[in-house]
């Protein structure tokens, strides 16, 4: 009985997220699929004027900004941008935010090369899909 408890903690412990290995997934663009408010409201998102661009680099530092997408491959944006910061912190990776106006910090739940879910400091989680282009063949 004391083994099966002992291999139940392994693959148990064993299989919860490396915080780590979310970064790699980080980058790119996102559209927002849903959000759960911190009290168990949920709210759908079926078609998003706007996307979030994340961009990382090597020294764990970038920026999000939000794009306006068009067709074939094109974006629209402000040069408004929010530096960030990412932080591996009590076994979480969290992303410290900043603008002129305001700091804040967000944590990284999941993120996979298709989904990322982040809960911010409202407790609010948002669940976003990989963005996909909308190219047309135009001649």
């Amino acid at each position: 009985m004391r083994k099966l408890l002992w291999l139940v903690c392994i693959v148990v412990l064993g299989c919860s997220g490396n915080p780590e290995t979310y970064i790699e997934h980080l980058d790119g663009y996102w559209e927002i699929e849903k959000v759960t408010l911190a009290d168990g409201t949920v709210k759908q998102y079926r078609f998003n004027e706007t996307i979030d661009y994340i961009k990382i680099n090597d020294s764990s530092k970038g920026f999000r900004k939000k794009m306006k997408p068009g067709i074939n491959d094109t974006y629209f944006t402000s040069d408004d941008a929010e530096a960030l910061v990412l932080k591996i912190e009590d076994n979480q990776l969290n992303i410290h935010y900043s603008t002129p106006y305001s700091n804040w910090v967000e944590t990284v739940l999941e993120a996979s090369k298709d989904h990322l879910k982040i809960k911010n400091e409202n407790n609010n989680v948002y669940l976003y899909k990989r963005y996909t282009p909308i190219n047309l063949d135009i001649e």
